[in-house]
Formats: structure tokens, C-alpha cells, sequence
């Protein structure tokens, strides 16, 4: 069966992208989650009121320096945050940066 296709008459004209001052700050926060693991764990932050101690490493099949590393990663873009709880670390979802993450996906 032949290939069907439709055809637009291309631009000749030069692309000029506008300069959107959020680009970087998407590309980061995207880049925080651009890990299966890091979209697992913020799942499960999401899911939760309180926060989360060491559950996140029962959680995952994965050693718990990697799940601390990913963790590392989403503390750095700001979508988790971690508090010392004793000798452990109790983290949780930020939810203003969880918004700004949505509302910067929607406007794309």
C-alpha cells in the first residue's frame, strides 16, 4: 500500500523564534524529570500528605545512593524538598513548583 502524505508548500522564509524568557527554567524542571525514577518518585511525593522518609528506597527497585542521587536532581530544581528528620531525610512535593511545572507545559 502506498504511503499517503499530505503536503504543505514549505516557507522559504527565514525562522525567527521569539525569545521566551521561561525556556530555561522549563528545560530545567523538565530535565528534572526526564528520568523514569524521578517521575516515579515524584508520583509518589504527589501522592502523599506528609512527607516521605525511607519509604522512596522501598519503593524502587533501584540502591538507595542511586534513589539518593535522583533525589539529589529534583531537590536541585526545586519540584522536591528535603528536611532532616533526626538521621534520616523526610522529603515531600513542593506544590508551587509543581504548579509553575504544569502552567509551563500548558502554555507550550
Amino acid at each position: 500500500m502506498p504511503k499517503t502524505t499530505t503536503s504543505k508548500a514549505c516557507d522559504p522564509a527565514p525562522v525567527k523564534l521569539p525569545t521566551d524568557p521561561t525556556d530555561k527554567e522549563l528545560a530545567d524542571l523538565a530535565w528534572a524529570i526526564a528520568h523514569p525514577a524521578r517521575v516515579q518518585i515524584v508520583r509518589l511525593l504527589i501522592g502523599r500528605e506528609a512527607c516521605v522518609c525511607g519509604e522512596i528506597v522501598d519503593s524502587l527497585p533501584l540502591a538507595q545512593s542511586t534513589v539518593s542521587q535522583h533525589l539529589k536532581i529534583l531537590k536541585q530544581s526545586g519540584l522536591v524538598e528535603g528536611e532532616v528528620d533526626g538521621p534520616k531525610v523526610c522529603y515531600c512535593i513542593n506544590p508551587r513548583m509543581l504548579k509553575r511545572l504544569r502552567t509551563l507545559v500548558a502554555a507550550l
